[in-house]
């Protein structure tokens, strides 16, 4: 038997018909303080387009949204950010929201930080490199 997704007591369709206002009682402080001062000009325009064309995968840089009931099924691509080796804005991560994802923050579940690899030392990075032959 598969167990239904429960948002502090509250399923998925009904979390789906409360308002913002009503949701924003749900969550942790620093959410629900940020849903009390209003939605930013981008974060609306962000869920317009969701309601628009809900099946279209959305590339955002909003990566501090709060995810919204009416946001799960969505597809997003966060953006991640570039380094100065790579191409600008070349790094966005996909991300499918699911119920468990409700009252968190896009950015949580996209991850900038690479692993890091390290090769050998570089030419005078130590006093044993200076016995390397240069080419």
């Amino acid at each position: 038997m598969v167990k239904e997704f429960r948002f502090r007591g509250y399923t998925t369709e009904e979390l789906k018909k409360m308002s913002i206002d009503e949701f924003s009682r749900l969550l942790t402080a620093r959410e629900r303080r940020s849903l009390k001062r209003g939605l930013g000009e981008q974060e609306k325009k962000l869920l317009e387009d969701i309601k628009k064309q809900p099946e279209k995968f959305h590339k955002t840089h909003m990566r501090q949204m709060i995810i919204l009931p009416e946001m799960i099924g969505q597809k997003f691509g966060v953006f991640l950010g570039g380094s100065k080796k790579e191409e600008t804005g070349s790094r966005w991560a996909s991300i499918t929201v699911k119920p468990e994802m409700v009252g968190k923050r896009l950015g949580e579940f996209a991850i900038p930080i690479k692993r890091v690899q390290h090769s050998a030392p570089g030419i005078g990075a130590s006093k044993s490199s200076k016995h390397i032959a240069m080419k």
